[in-house]
């Protein structure tokens, strides 16, 4: 007991007086008949005449000693009224409700204690991700599972973690996506299908983005991205309904209508309207990069035309994308798994969601044709010989598999973290994740 405070020494010499009463501080089991909303609920409706009696279980929040009277709150997830297990060390109240940050992200079991807020979030989010199985279940959509330990990655552009299979003796990866291992799916016969997985990435944290995320992917056959943009806006706006009970959401100061239909446009038209640039006009990176600086824009220097593009769009038109809207056609350079659009080889069917300025879906008409495949890996190949650590890695059993014939299809990935960020209007991803990688404590 020498490291323990004065707090936890009494805390301790309470659990041995408790004990030496023959009471267990620790019982095997609780015979809890009502929750404390319940028991409420209970004495309410009682007629006067009548002694209703309940047995509750929750943690004692509050003791306040009044001459011969006492008075407890005893609070559990339905709300305030544990009796069964001793607490040795004292609860956060004294902290004002927790508002360290780091405390709060690091012991996560105490933030949900002290903050009604952290468990509205997480409550929240988790009828989110019901909602979205329901819906996606009642269109046809099949939950399937797919390797988080993979032989190769793929399926977007990202350093991958890397571990050992020992009893393999080989390097495997954890998954950045689970696209390709989807789409096999489709090519064997099953015609829509779903996963909401957990993916790794071995890049940044910043307010949007950790290493470890949660995603939902799905991908149906005979669609093409502009079936998967009725889909999306469709989904979104019944789960608000069902979880928000409204489709109107505020973010941040802004308020968003997600009622469909949403607001369509092309990423030239977005830049062109906002900063008065046709990118079709300047179609390779010496020409774009000149008119950026004549213009006078601050954007990062990227390494080719396809980048550069994306990269003037995130930094001058996704902020101001504040009412929902699709942006589409996307440039073939940022989007090696995505169809041509017919008549322009330089630009795709592909377009991303977005709602009060931040990005909540990515989808594709999904590129089938082996060939076509084949030499856009080989391309990033070359990429990455030159030091893109990035760059989606050649995968010949992927392309074996679309040469067995994959049918046109839509495809869809929307990240759970965001989408709840959106919803609860929470401007950080950790106030999202119940448990986030942090740093190790020194």
């Amino acid at each position: 007991m020498e490291n323990l405070n004065e707090l936890q020494r009494q805390r301790l010499l309470k659990l041995e007086r408790i004990r030496g009463k023959g009471i267990d501080p620790y019982p095997p089991r609780a015979a809890r008949t009502h929750t404390a909303a319940e028991a409420l609920a209970l004495l309410d409706g009682a007629e006067p005449e009548v002694k209703p009696q309940a047995t509750v279980g929750g943690r004692l929040v509050a003791v306040r000693v009044m001459g011969k009277a006492s008075f407890a709150h005893v609070q559990d997830g339905s709300g305030k009224l544990q009796l069964l297990a001793k607490a040795l060390r004292p609860p956060p109240e004294k902290w004002h409700g927790l508002k360290d940050q780091e405390l709060r992200y690091r012991y996560r079991h105490l933030d949900l204690i002290a903050n009604d807020e952290a468990r509205r979030v997480f409550v929240l989010r988790s009828r989110i991700v019901s909602a979205m199985r329901r819906y996606l279940d009642a269109r046809g959509f099949l939950e399937v599972e797919t390797p988080v330990l993979q032989s190769l990655y793929g399926g977007a552009n990202a350093k991958p973690f890397i571990t050992h299979h020992n009893a393999l003796d080989q390097d495997m990866y954890l998954r950045i996506s689970d696209e390709l291992y989807l789409k096999r799916l489709i090519v064997g016969g099953f015609e829509r299908v779903y996963e909401i997985s957990k993916d790794f990435r071995n890049e940044g944290i910043d307010t949007t983005h950790m290493p470890e995320f949660t995603m939902m992917e799905c991908y149906a056959a005979y669609w093409d991205y502009q079936d998967v943009m009725r889909l999306v806006e469709d989904m979104l706006s019944t789960i608000a309904q069902e979880t928000l009970g409204t489709m109107r959401i505020v973010y941040q100061g802004h308020e968003a209508d997600l009622t469909p239909p949403w607001k369509r446009t092309t990423m030239r038209e977005a830049i062109l309207d906002e900063v008065d640039l046709d990118i079709a006009q300047f179609p390779d990176l010496p020409s774009l990069a000149q008119e950026i600086e004549r213009l006078g824009l601050k954007v990062e220097q990227k390494p080719s035309w396809g980048k550069t593009v994306e990269e003037l769009f995130g930094e001058y038109v996704e902020p101001k994308l504040i009412q929902p809207t699709f942006v589409s056609e996307y440039p073939l350079e940022i989007s090696p798994l995505a169809k041509k659009k017919p008549g322009d080889a330089r630009t795709v069917e592909r377009f991303e969601a977005f709602v009060a300025g931040m990005e909540s879906g990515n989808a594709f008409s999904e590129l089938n044709d082996p060939q076509d495949q084949r030499a856009r890996f080989v391309e990033l190949g070359r990429a990455k010989e030159q030091g893109d650590e990035e760059t989606h890695p050649l995968d010949e059993d992927y392309i074996q598999a679309m040469e067995y014939g994959m049918p046109p299809t839509g495809g869809l990935g929307i990240g759970i973290d965001r989408l709840t960020m959106l919803f609860a209007n929470q401007s950080a991803i950790r106030e999202v994740i119940l448990f986030p990688a942090l740093r190790g404590k020194e």
